[in-house]
């Protein structure tokens, strides 16, 4: 019995790690011909409203606040892929994830009316991430799955 139960919890986890690489799949390609088709279209119109430095760094902190959010779909492609052909999840991939979306996060706040407390938690939450996945790369660390087994063999 135990046995079954174990190839069934294991099929499981294919079919659902296989159905979250094929939705992520999907959402960095609509994301980013998203990203192209915002581009094309209303470049041409930013581009005639952008009359000082102001508006054009506003402009590209949209700009790069997109791009980041495909490259956070591209990292978390790259977790499941490495969860998927060994036994571990890469540590050091999700501190990087963290990272980026905090990063994302950064550029796209005003800093002319952000309140004090949300900029200090900020600051904390980048200082935190940073640590971690500076002590996770230098030690090496990875969280090895029960069972030994990866979810694809």
């Amino acid at each position: 019995m135990g046995e079954l139960l174990e190839k069934v919890l294991k099929r499981f986890e294919q079919t659902i790690i296989i159905t979250l690489m094929a939705l992520l799949a999907m959402m960095v390609a609509l994301g980013t011909f998203s990203l192209i088709e915002l581009m094309v279209s209303r470049l041409p119109h930013h581009m005639s409203q952008v009359t000082d430095v102001v508006t054009l760094q506003e402009a590209m902190q949209r700009g790069f606040g997109g791009l980041l959010v495909v490259l956070i779909g591209l990292e978390l492609m790259d977790t499941l892929k490495h969860y998927w052909a060994g036994q571990h999840v890469r540590v050091e991939i999700v501190f990087l994830v963290g990272l980026i979306a905090l990063g994302r996060h950064v550029i796209q706040i005003d800093y002319a009316h952000a309140p004090t407390g949300e900029m200090i938690g900020m600051a904390c939450m980048i200082l935190a991430l940073a640590a971690g996945y500076f002590l996770v790369r230098r030690s090496g660390l990875t969280v090895h799955r029960p069972g030994g087994g990866s979810p694809g063999r």
